[in-house]
């Protein structure tokens, strides 16, 4: 029984690069997922991302490019306001400017440095380094 399909994606993404693999198939997945795969891809953590839709199942095949230490989903997805992203950066990632944070805000996902640039609040949902 899955009880967050979020977790598990990042847990398969983290292990299938920890086990020095090329590519990981993440089933069941969300266009939530998407939007965070986007991110990722991005900033360069992962190579590339194909969406699989195969009988209304969703699924992703994600190449990996072993450029990522550490990925996990914040539970609980804690609210931050604009002026509080310091101190969750100094929790959940290693050094200033390495890595980042995944924030759900009004304008959609986006990694914590955008958040701060464009002086939004929202909810955490991820880090990666």
């Amino acid at each position: 029984m899955q009880q967050d399909p979020i977790v598990d994606a990042l847990t398969k993404i983290k292990n299938a690069e920890q086990a020095s693999k090329i590519d990981v198939r993440i089933c069941p997945a969300s266009n939530f997922l998407g939007e965070i795969l986007k991110i990722a891809k991005e900033n360069s953590y992962i190579e590339e991302y194909k969406k699989h839709d195969e009988k209304g199942i969703l699924s992703y095949t994600v190449k990996l490019c072993g450029k990522m230490n550490e990925c996990k989903a914040i539970k609980p997805r804690y609210a931050v306001k604009k002026t509080e992203f310091e101190k969750y950066e100094k929790r959940y990632l290693p050094a200033r400017d390495v890595g980042l944070i995944v924030v759900s805000t009004s304008d959609g996902l986006m990694t914590h440095t955008e958040a701060k640039a464009k002086k939004l609040g929202g909810r955490l949902v991820a880090f990666m380094y």
